[in-house]
């Protein structure tokens, strides 16, 4: 890491004055902004627009420079089902869907290249920032369970459309700190914190539509275990919703507070249904609730499975 300090010129953009200051590209500044790498006077800033009165100092990290090719690496994964055009994986928690312009290794995208052929593989650069064949939704890191890739191009533009259009039908299972009411419905937007640039908040900047409805499968004192189905595709929606009802979801350290009960947020991709590109057939693919999630139901003095789901 590389740490940098300048006196901001008065009237200035932030991101124009980063771009000056350190002879940096005027994207590239944009981007440390909103990755968190800038403070002015000490404080997170949440615009690269920022105009600067001139008596302020801005604080840069620049971070290490980023290997250029993303590469097929041994990347242990489940496998739920796979053929021509599609694959079905149980994502495990820890793994990034994709490449990003700072992490080029560890991804799913890795752990695929070279044991199948992925959409948009051979038309899209390696060390392009934006390299992500295959890839037509994501799981958060810390989030576990099914995550569909596309094989090749049609399949691809099949499976984009049906996520957009919300004919995919997606069920995730969270543990999460408080009562929550059974089947109650969140219809809130959601947009980029103005501050907290990793996060996502109701509101916030660009806010878009967003809902998930919620059904509670079991209750201790102090925590539920839902079902989160979110009719809507958005950054972080099912954690941001639930932080919303004040019920964040157990361990989000993000949104909620780290929890000793569990090393990362309790969220799980338990089942999806897409229509498949062939044939526009539902298919449907499901992963166990993992045993992270369920040793921390336990350690909250849980039983597993809960009564009436013997399925998870």
């Amino acid at each position: 890491m590389d740490f940098r300090t300048f006196d901001a010129p008065a009237g200035e953009r932030l991101d124009v004055a980063i771009a000056q200051a350190l002879d940096l590209s005027r994207t590239y500044a944009k981007e440390l902004v909103s990755e968190g790498y800038v403070t002015v006077d000490g404080r997170p800033v949440g615009k690269a627009s920022s105009k600067m009165a001139g008596d302020e100092v801005v604080s840069v990290i620049i971070p290490p420079p980023r290997p250029m090719l993303v590469e097929p690496e041994e990347i242990a994964l489940d496998i739920i089902y796979q053929d021509d055009d599609l694959v079905a994986i149980n994502k495990p928690p820890g793994l990034v869907a994709h490449p990003t312009a700072t992490l080029r290794t560890g991804t799913v995208v890795n752990a695929l290249l070279g044991r199948m052929p992925l959409s948009k593989e051979r038309t899209q650069d390696p060390s392009d920032e934006a390299y992500r064949p295959g890839i037509v939704h994501r799981l958060d890191k810390d989030t576990s369970g099914v995550m569909v890739v596309a094989k090749n191009d049609a399949a691809h533009r099949h499976l984009s459309h049906s996520f957009k259009k919300r004919f995919a039908e997606k069920e995730y299972v969270a543990i999460v700190v408080g009562e929550v009411e059974d089947g109650v419905a969140v219809d809130a937007a959601i947009g980029r914190h103005p501050v907290r640039r990793q996060s996502m908040t109701v509101g916030g900047e660009n806010p878009k539509s967003a809902s998930t409805q919620f059904l509670v499968l079991a209750r201790l004192k102090g925590h539920t275990l839902v079902k989160a189905r979110p009719h809507s595709g958005r950054t972080h929606q099912i954690r941001v919703h639930l932080a919303y009802l004040g019920t964040p979801i157990l361990g989000d350290e993000l949104y909620g507070s780290a929890s000793p009960a569990i090393g990362r947020q309790a969220l799980h991709a338990y089942r999806l249904s897409v229509p498949h590109p062939r044939d526009d057939q539902a298919v449907t693919f499901s992963a166990q609730v993992p045993l992270d999630m369920v040793e921390a139901w336990l350690r909250l003095g849980g039983s597993w499975p809960p009564p009436g789901h013997a399925d998870l």
